[in-house]
Protein backbone atom coordinates (compact mmCIF):
# COMPACT_ATOMS: atom_id res chain seq x y z
CA UNK A 1 0.00 0.00 0.00
CA UNK A 2 1.23 3.41 -0.65
CA UNK A 3 0.13 6.29 0.65
CA UNK A 4 0.56 10.40 -0.47
CA UNK A 5 0.04 13.33 1.08
CA UNK A 6 -1.34 16.35 -0.86
CA UNK A 7 -2.43 19.76 -0.23
CA UNK A 8 -6.16 21.67 -0.85
CA UNK A 9 -6.54 24.65 -2.27
CA UNK A 10 -7.27 26.15 1.46
CA UNK A 11 -4.22 24.52 3.06
CA UNK A 12 -6.14 21.38 4.42
CA UNK A 13 -4.04 18.05 4.27
CA UNK A 14 -5.27 15.04 2.17
CA UNK A 15 -4.10 11.57 1.84
CA UNK A 16 -4.40 8.99 -1.02
CA UNK A 17 -3.85 5.37 0.47
CA UNK A 18 -3.40 3.56 -2.47
CA UNK A 19 -3.50 -0.35 -2.86
CA UNK A 20 -1.11 -0.02 -6.00
CA UNK A 21 2.64 0.51 -4.84
CA UNK A 22 3.21 2.93 -8.32
CA UNK A 23 -0.32 4.67 -7.94
CA UNK A 24 0.98 8.36 -9.11
CA UNK A 25 -1.03 11.21 -7.62
CA UNK A 26 -0.28 14.56 -9.67
CA UNK A 27 -3.76 15.88 -9.79
CA UNK A 28 -4.60 19.56 -8.00
CA UNK A 29 -7.12 21.10 -6.10
CA UNK A 30 -8.58 23.40 -8.65
CA UNK A 31 -11.21 25.11 -6.16
CA UNK A 32 -11.33 29.00 -5.24
CA UNK A 33 -11.74 28.30 -1.46
CA UNK A 34 -12.29 30.74 1.80
CA UNK A 35 -9.81 30.25 4.72
CA UNK A 36 -10.52 27.60 7.14
CA UNK A 37 -12.87 28.69 10.11
CA UNK A 38 -11.83 30.25 13.29
CA UNK A 39 -10.62 27.58 15.64
CA UNK A 40 -13.32 26.32 18.35
CA UNK A 41 -13.23 26.96 21.86
CA UNK A 42 -13.78 24.34 24.41
CA UNK A 43 -15.49 25.35 27.72
CA UNK A 44 -15.93 23.35 31.29
CA UNK A 45 -18.98 21.92 32.42
CA UNK A 46 -18.25 22.57 36.49
CA UNK A 47 -21.49 19.93 37.21
CA UNK A 48 -19.65 17.11 35.15
CA UNK A 49 -16.19 18.30 34.94
CA UNK A 50 -16.14 17.50 31.11
CA UNK A 51 -15.60 19.96 28.43
CA UNK A 52 -17.90 21.10 25.68
CA UNK A 53 -16.81 22.04 22.21
CA UNK A 54 -18.46 25.39 20.69
CA UNK A 55 -18.12 24.99 17.24
CA UNK A 56 -20.33 27.22 15.60
CA UNK A 57 -18.64 26.96 11.81
CA UNK A 58 -20.25 23.53 11.78
CA UNK A 59 -23.68 25.01 10.97
CA UNK A 60 -22.72 25.57 7.79
CA UNK A 61 -21.60 21.79 6.65
CA UNK A 62 -23.37 20.63 3.62
CA UNK A 63 -26.52 18.84 4.79
CA UNK A 64 -27.20 15.49 2.58
CA UNK A 65 -26.32 17.12 -1.18
CA UNK A 66 -27.73 15.09 -3.94
CA UNK A 67 -25.17 12.99 -5.91
CA UNK A 68 -24.29 15.16 -8.41
CA UNK A 69 -22.85 17.49 -5.63
CA UNK A 70 -21.55 15.35 -3.41
CA UNK A 71 -17.83 16.40 -2.03
CA UNK A 72 -16.55 12.79 -1.37
CA UNK A 73 -16.96 11.67 -4.60
CA UNK A 74 -14.27 12.03 -7.14
CA UNK A 75 -13.71 15.14 -8.69
CA UNK A 76 -15.23 15.43 -12.37
CA UNK A 77 -13.91 18.18 -15.07
CA UNK A 78 -17.19 20.66 -14.53
CA UNK A 79 -17.47 19.74 -10.94
CA UNK A 80 -14.72 20.03 -7.98
CA UNK A 81 -14.73 18.10 -4.86
CA UNK A 82 -12.98 17.51 -2.31
CA UNK A 83 -10.87 14.91 -3.79
CA UNK A 84 -8.61 16.34 -6.82
CA UNK A 85 -8.51 13.08 -8.58
CA UNK A 86 -10.69 11.26 -11.34
CA UNK A 87 -10.31 7.83 -8.43
CA UNK A 88 -9.07 6.50 -6.01
CA UNK A 89 -8.87 3.55 -3.26
CA UNK A 90 -9.28 5.48 -0.13
CA UNK A 91 -8.80 8.84 0.91
CA UNK A 92 -8.87 10.55 4.22
CA UNK A 93 -8.78 14.45 4.33
CA UNK A 94 -9.03 17.75 7.17
CA UNK A 95 -12.37 17.91 7.59
CA UNK A 96 -13.74 21.76 6.33
CA UNK A 97 -15.85 21.70 9.22
CA UNK A 98 -14.22 20.44 12.18
CA UNK A 99 -14.90 20.57 15.58
CA UNK A 100 -11.24 20.54 16.62
CA UNK A 101 -8.13 22.03 14.95
CA UNK A 102 -4.76 22.29 15.30
CA UNK A 103 -4.76 26.07 14.13
CA UNK A 104 -5.71 26.34 17.56
CA UNK A 105 -3.62 28.02 20.14
CA UNK A 106 -1.89 25.80 22.61
CA UNK A 107 -1.30 27.03 26.39
CA UNK A 108 2.11 28.69 26.37
CA UNK A 109 4.57 25.83 28.30
CA UNK A 110 1.97 23.05 27.90
CA UNK A 111 2.27 20.25 25.16
CA UNK A 112 -1.15 18.88 26.00
CA UNK A 113 -3.03 22.03 25.98
CA UNK A 114 -4.52 21.80 29.16
CA UNK A 115 -5.41 24.95 30.60
CA UNK A 116 -4.12 25.23 34.67
CA UNK A 117 -5.57 23.05 36.91
CA UNK A 118 -9.52 24.34 36.95
CA UNK A 119 -10.80 25.29 40.52
CA UNK A 120 -14.28 23.67 41.45
CA UNK A 121 -14.83 26.72 43.10
CA UNK A 122 -15.13 28.54 39.91
CA UNK A 123 -12.60 30.78 41.10
CA UNK A 124 -10.61 30.51 37.73
CA UNK A 125 -13.79 32.29 36.11
CA UNK A 126 -16.81 31.39 34.66
CA UNK A 127 -17.25 29.82 32.04
CA UNK A 128 -13.68 28.27 32.38
CA UNK A 129 -12.47 27.83 28.49
CA UNK A 130 -9.63 26.59 26.53
CA UNK A 131 -8.58 26.59 22.51
CA UNK A 132 -10.00 23.46 20.58
CA UNK A 133 -6.96 22.28 19.66
CA UNK A 134 -6.37 18.65 17.92
CA UNK A 135 -7.62 17.84 14.27
CA UNK A 136 -10.97 16.13 12.85
CA UNK A 137 -10.45 14.14 9.23
CA UNK A 138 -13.00 12.36 7.22
CA UNK A 139 -12.34 9.03 5.46
CA UNK A 140 -13.77 8.18 2.58
CA UNK A 141 -14.22 4.19 2.03
CA UNK A 142 -14.58 4.42 -1.57
CA UNK A 143 -15.25 6.38 -4.35
CA UNK A 144 -18.07 4.39 -5.48
CA UNK A 145 -21.42 7.13 -3.83
CA UNK A 146 -23.90 4.70 -4.05
CA UNK A 147 -21.99 1.48 -2.40
CA UNK A 148 -21.52 1.01 1.46
CA UNK A 149 -19.42 -0.30 3.89
CA UNK A 150 -20.71 -3.88 3.71
CA UNK A 151 -20.68 -3.74 0.04
CA UNK A 152 -16.88 -3.18 0.18
CA UNK A 153 -14.60 -6.25 -0.51
CA UNK A 154 -12.30 -7.68 2.12
CA UNK A 155 -9.13 -6.16 0.66
CA UNK A 156 -10.70 -2.74 0.52
CA UNK A 157 -11.83 -2.92 4.86
CA UNK A 158 -7.70 -4.34 5.00
CA UNK A 159 -7.06 -0.70 3.47
CA UNK A 160 -9.72 0.92 5.58
CA UNK A 161 -7.60 -0.01 8.47
CA UNK A 162 -4.52 0.28 7.13
CA UNK A 163 -5.50 3.95 7.21
CA UNK A 164 -7.08 3.95 10.52
CA UNK A 165 -3.89 2.51 12.26
CA UNK A 166 -1.61 4.88 10.09
CA UNK A 167 -3.95 8.00 11.50
CA UNK A 168 -4.15 6.78 14.52
CA UNK A 169 0.03 6.90 14.88
CA UNK A 170 0.46 10.61 12.83
CA UNK A 171 -2.04 11.96 15.08
CA UNK A 172 -0.79 10.51 18.37
CA UNK A 173 2.08 12.55 17.79
CA UNK A 174 0.64 16.30 17.53
CA UNK A 175 1.11 18.49 20.33
CA UNK A 176 -2.49 18.89 22.16
CA UNK A 177 -3.97 16.07 20.92
CA UNK A 178 -4.87 13.08 23.90
CA UNK A 179 -7.12 10.73 22.41
CA UNK A 180 -7.81 9.69 19.05
CA UNK A 181 -11.13 8.00 18.13
CA UNK A 182 -12.17 6.50 14.70
CA UNK A 183 -15.33 5.73 13.66
CA UNK A 184 -18.27 5.41 10.95
CA UNK A 185 -21.86 6.91 11.46
CA UNK A 186 -24.43 5.30 9.14
CA UNK A 187 -27.86 6.30 8.33
CA UNK A 188 -29.94 9.44 8.47
CA UNK A 189 -31.48 8.21 11.74
CA UNK A 190 -27.68 8.40 13.20
CA UNK A 191 -27.61 11.89 12.15
CA UNK A 192 -25.33 11.63 8.90
CA UNK A 193 -25.32 14.84 6.69
CA UNK A 194 -23.82 13.05 3.89
CA UNK A 195 -24.73 9.54 2.06
CA UNK A 196 -20.86 8.99 0.71
CA UNK A 197 -19.64 5.83 2.63
CA UNK A 198 -17.07 7.74 4.78
CA UNK A 199 -15.71 7.57 8.55
CA UNK A 200 -14.68 9.80 10.27
CA UNK A 201 -11.19 10.35 12.92
CA UNK A 202 -11.14 12.51 16.01
CA UNK A 203 -8.06 13.73 17.85
CA UNK A 204 -9.54 15.04 21.05
CA UNK A 205 -7.43 17.57 23.02
CA UNK A 206 -8.58 15.04 25.84
CA UNK A 207 -9.57 12.08 26.77
CA UNK A 208 -12.87 11.49 26.25
CA UNK A 209 -15.48 10.85 29.05
CA UNK A 210 -16.56 7.51 28.04
CA UNK A 211 -12.81 6.52 27.80
CA UNK A 212 -12.50 7.75 31.52
CA UNK A 213 -14.89 5.92 32.75
CA UNK A 214 -13.66 2.50 31.55
CA UNK A 215 -10.78 3.46 32.54
CA UNK A 216 -11.59 4.07 36.21
CA UNK A 217 -13.56 0.84 36.23
CA UNK A 218 -9.90 -0.81 34.83
CA UNK A 219 -7.57 0.53 37.19
CA UNK A 220 -10.14 -0.62 40.12
CA UNK A 221 -10.32 -4.50 38.74
CA UNK A 222 -6.32 -4.26 38.21
CA UNK A 223 -6.06 -3.44 41.68
CA UNK A 224 -8.00 -6.18 43.20
CA UNK A 225 -7.32 -8.95 40.51
CA UNK A 226 -3.71 -7.91 39.18
CA UNK A 227 -5.49 -8.59 35.81
CA UNK A 228 -6.72 -6.44 32.75
CA UNK A 229 -10.18 -6.01 32.84
CA UNK A 230 -12.02 -5.76 29.48
CA UNK A 231 -9.42 -9.36 28.60
CA UNK A 232 -11.26 -10.53 31.95
CA UNK A 233 -14.47 -10.08 30.26
CA UNK A 234 -13.88 -11.20 26.62
CA UNK A 235 -12.90 -14.34 28.35
CA UNK A 236 -15.87 -14.75 30.22
CA UNK A 237 -17.55 -14.34 27.14
CA UNK A 238 -15.50 -17.16 25.23
CA UNK A 239 -16.66 -19.55 28.06
CA UNK A 240 -20.49 -18.58 28.23
CA UNK A 241 -20.49 -19.04 24.44
CA UNK A 242 -24.36 -17.83 24.19
CA UNK A 243 -23.54 -14.58 22.66
CA UNK A 244 -20.48 -15.25 20.80
CA UNK A 245 -21.20 -14.31 16.58
CA UNK A 246 -17.73 -15.49 15.33
CA UNK A 247 -14.41 -15.89 15.70
CA UNK A 248 -10.93 -16.53 14.23
CA UNK A 249 -7.33 -17.24 15.20
CA UNK A 250 -7.03 -13.48 16.54
CA UNK A 251 -10.40 -11.92 17.05
CA UNK A 252 -13.91 -12.74 18.52
CA UNK A 253 -17.18 -11.42 17.69
CA UNK A 254 -19.82 -11.35 20.47
CA UNK A 255 -22.85 -9.49 21.74
CA UNK A 256 -21.93 -8.38 25.64
CA UNK A 257 -23.84 -9.67 28.56
CA UNK A 258 -24.55 -5.87 29.89
CA UNK A 259 -24.97 -4.20 25.82
CA UNK A 260 -27.11 -1.16 26.81
CA UNK A 261 -28.61 -1.01 22.56
CA UNK A 262 -31.01 -2.80 20.65
CA UNK A 263 -28.34 -4.26 19.07
CA UNK A 264 -24.82 -4.29 19.86
CA UNK A 265 -21.66 -6.26 18.89
CA UNK A 266 -18.19 -6.02 20.04
CA UNK A 267 -14.83 -7.24 17.86
CA UNK A 268 -11.60 -7.31 19.87
CA UNK A 269 -8.64 -8.50 19.40
CA UNK A 270 -7.12 -11.84 21.22
CA UNK A 271 -3.93 -9.78 22.25
CA UNK A 272 -4.25 -7.14 24.42
CA UNK A 273 -3.18 -3.76 22.48
CA UNK A 274 -3.93 -0.09 22.63
CA UNK A 275 -4.79 1.16 19.13
CA UNK A 276 -4.99 -0.02 15.72
CA UNK A 277 -1.27 1.58 15.43
CA UNK A 278 -0.17 -1.44 17.65
CA UNK A 279 -2.10 -4.29 15.99
CA UNK A 280 0.29 -7.09 13.58
CA UNK A 281 0.14 -7.21 10.03
CA UNK A 282 -1.68 -10.15 10.71
CA UNK A 283 -4.19 -8.74 12.99
CA UNK A 284 -5.76 -6.51 11.09
CA UNK A 285 -5.87 -9.39 8.36
CA UNK A 286 -7.98 -11.61 10.35
CA UNK A 287 -9.88 -8.63 11.07
CA UNK A 288 -11.12 -7.47 7.70
CA UNK A 289 -13.55 -10.28 7.21
CA UNK A 290 -14.95 -9.96 10.56
CA UNK A 291 -15.77 -6.05 10.56
CA UNK A 292 -17.12 -6.94 6.90
CA UNK A 293 -19.17 -9.65 8.04
CA UNK A 294 -20.82 -8.14 11.35
CA UNK A 295 -21.81 -5.06 8.93
CA UNK A 296 -23.86 -7.19 6.56
CA UNK A 297 -24.87 -9.02 9.78
CA UNK A 298 -26.94 -5.75 10.58
CA UNK A 299 -28.28 -4.83 7.21
CA UNK A 300 -29.48 -8.38 6.52
CA UNK A 301 -31.34 -8.61 9.92
CA UNK A 302 -34.87 -6.39 9.06
CA UNK A 303 -33.86 -6.79 5.24
CA UNK A 304 -32.89 -2.97 4.88
CA UNK A 305 -29.75 -0.73 5.34
CA UNK A 306 -28.95 -0.78 9.24
CA UNK A 307 -27.88 2.73 10.86
CA UNK A 308 -25.25 1.83 13.18
CA UNK A 309 -22.25 3.41 14.58
CA UNK A 310 -18.75 1.48 14.49
CA UNK A 311 -17.24 2.98 16.70
CA UNK A 312 -12.82 2.10 17.89
CA UNK A 313 -12.28 2.49 21.45
CA UNK A 314 -8.58 3.49 21.65
CA UNK A 315 -6.11 3.82 24.61
CA UNK A 316 -5.01 7.50 25.34
CA UNK A 317 -2.04 8.44 24.07
CA UNK A 318 -0.44 9.74 26.84
CA UNK A 319 -1.72 7.97 29.76
CA UNK A 320 -3.24 4.55 31.20
CA UNK A 321 -2.42 2.35 27.41
CA UNK A 322 -1.28 -0.36 29.60
CA UNK A 323 -5.26 -0.07 31.53
CA UNK A 324 -7.03 0.12 27.67
CA UNK A 325 -8.30 -2.92 25.57
CA UNK A 326 -8.24 -1.66 21.53
CA UNK A 327 -12.24 -2.99 20.69
CA UNK A 328 -14.79 -2.40 18.08
CA UNK A 329 -18.19 -1.31 19.53
CA UNK A 330 -20.53 -1.36 16.61
CA UNK A 331 -24.34 -0.51 17.58
CA UNK A 332 -27.78 0.09 16.30
CA UNK A 333 -30.15 2.57 17.75
CA UNK A 334 -32.87 0.15 15.64
CA UNK A 335 -34.89 -1.94 17.45
CA UNK A 336 -36.63 -3.46 15.10
CA UNK A 337 -38.53 -3.05 11.87
CA UNK A 338 -39.42 0.73 11.58
CA UNK A 339 -38.85 1.10 15.42
CA UNK A 340 -36.01 2.84 16.95
CA UNK A 341 -34.59 3.51 20.65
CA UNK A 342 -34.96 7.16 21.34
CA UNK A 343 -32.94 8.29 24.09
CA UNK A 344 -35.64 9.87 25.84
CA UNK A 345 -35.89 10.60 29.54
CA UNK A 346 -33.86 8.29 31.35
CA UNK A 347 -31.08 7.73 29.04
CA UNK A 348 -30.26 11.38 27.78
CA UNK A 349 -31.03 13.23 30.74
CA UNK A 350 -29.38 10.35 33.38
CA UNK A 351 -27.32 8.40 31.73
CA UNK A 352 -28.94 5.05 32.43
CA UNK A 353 -29.67 3.02 29.74
CA UNK A 354 -32.91 0.56 29.59
CA UNK A 355 -32.63 -2.17 26.67
CA UNK A 356 -35.71 -3.45 25.12
CA UNK A 357 -33.59 -6.45 23.38
CA UNK A 358 -32.03 -9.04 25.82
CA UNK A 359 -28.44 -9.44 24.67
CA UNK A 360 -29.03 -13.20 24.33
CA UNK A 361 -31.83 -12.72 21.83
CA UNK A 362 -29.95 -9.98 19.95
CA UNK A 363 -26.70 -12.70 19.60
CA UNK A 364 -29.12 -15.13 17.96
CA UNK A 365 -30.90 -12.85 15.75
CA UNK A 366 -27.55 -11.72 14.40
CA UNK A 367 -26.03 -14.88 14.27
CA UNK A 368 -28.94 -16.29 11.67
CA UNK A 369 -28.66 -12.84 9.74
CA UNK A 370 -24.75 -13.30 9.72
CA UNK A 371 -25.47 -16.90 8.38
CA UNK A 372 -27.86 -15.53 5.60
CA UNK A 373 -25.28 -13.34 3.86
CA UNK A 374 -23.43 -16.89 3.44
CA UNK A 375 -26.13 -18.73 1.80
Amino acid sequence: MKHTSIRLADGRELIYFDEADDAVRASVDQRDLAAPPAPTQLRRDPLTEEWVAIASSRQGRPLLPPTSECPLCPSKPDYFTEIPADDYDVAVFENRFPSFSTSAAIEPGSLSGEPPEVRSDLSDGYPSTRPGVGRCEVVCFTPDHESSFGKLPESRVRTVLAALAQRTAELSQVPGVEQVFCFENRGVEIGVTMHHPHGQIYAYPYVTPRTRQHLAAARRHLAATGRNLYADVLAAEIADGARVLARNDHWTAFVPAFARWPFEVHLAPHRQVPDLAALSDEEREAAAPLWLSLVRGFDALFHSAMPYIAAWHQAPVREDRELAYLHLQLFSIRRGPGKLKYLAGSESAMGAFVNDIPPEEAAAALRAAMQATLS
